[in-house]
This record gives structure tokens, sequence and C-alpha cells, in this order.
């Protein structure tokens, strides 16, 4: 699980109303996750515009896919498409940024397997809508000081200057 939802499990309650499912994978993954829901479409999205059907060069151009019921147009789930090496995450905002997926998958205890909170948080500064600064807020106090630490030096490298540098 990613974005609003990884911060609610890393939280161990629902804290607001959520508008979809967003989960995040190493890009290499996708044909699996696709293969996994027949009948059904991945759009591309990116930059203001939606891929339908998802073709080859947009899944190149952009990492976010949409899963789109084709019988009503809902979409149902998002998925980011993660840069990877192995096992290792990249960020996609800054390549040298990387981590071992077992250090940023937490479980929750029930096996539920979302992305560390200070991750979520950085991706979340990139536009700080009031949604992301509630989620801010009401993680942060959770965090531990290493998470803090780490959300600190992140935001200062992807982020110079973003508010929540001074408040983690």
């Amino acid at each position: 699980m990613a974005a609003g939802w990884a911060l609610d499990l890393f939280r161990g309650k629902r804290t607001r109303a959520h508008g979809d499912i967003e989960i995040a994978i190493p890009a290499a993954s996708f044909p699996e996750v696709r293969r996994r829901f027949p009948g059904y479409v991945f759009d591309a999205v990116g930059s203001g515009r939606i891929w339908e059907g998802a073709p080859a060069e947009a899944l190149a151009a952009v990492h976010q896919t949409w899963l789109r019921d084709p019988a009503t147009g809902n979409y149902l789930l998002d998925v980011f498409r993660e840069p990877h090496d192995g096992d290792t995450w990249i960020c996609r905002r800054d390549d040298r940024i990387r981590f071992p997926y077992s250090e940023i998958i937490h479980r929750t205890r029930d096996g539920i397997p979302y992305l560390a909170p200070e991750l979520v948080l950085l991706f979340k500064a990139k536009h700080a809508r009031r949604k992301d600064q509630a989620d801010f807020e009401a993680t942060v106090p959770h965090m531990t000081a290493a998470q803090r630490e780490t959300l600190t030096e992140l935001l200062t490298r992807v982020h110079p200057g973003h508010p929540w540098v001074s408040a983690a």
C-alpha cells in the first residue's frame, strides 16, 4: 500500500476518506499485476494525460497506472511502477536515493505491506495539498526519531526549503 492508506496502516487506524487505493510495485512486477486483473484495463497516467490501454511508450514515459473497469469506466486501483535495481528501490525524484525493499516495506500485524511513512510523506510534500498537510501533521508524532531524521534528510535533498523540513 502507498500514499494515504499506507499512513493509515502505519498509524493503525483509518483517519480520513480515501478516493482510491494506491499501491507501489517494482516496475518489473507490473506484468504480473496486469495478469492478475483479466478483464480490466490499465491506463497510463502522467503530465495531465491518460493513455488508454497503457501502450508500451506510455509505460516508459510515466510511472502511474490506473486500473479501470471497462464496463463502468470507474477506476479501481492506482499502481505506481517504481524504479528499482533488483531488491533495491530507487527514488524516481532523485535516483541517488536508494533503499533495500526490506527496509522500506513495513507490515501490519495482519501482514498487509505498506510503504514507510517517511517515503510516503516525501512524495506528498511535492504538492502538499490540504489532505497531505493533515497526513503530515497526523503522522509525524507517531514516527521514530530515526524516521523523522530520514524524512528531514530526504526533504532537504528533494524539496529544499520545504516547510516540513523544520517541522519533521
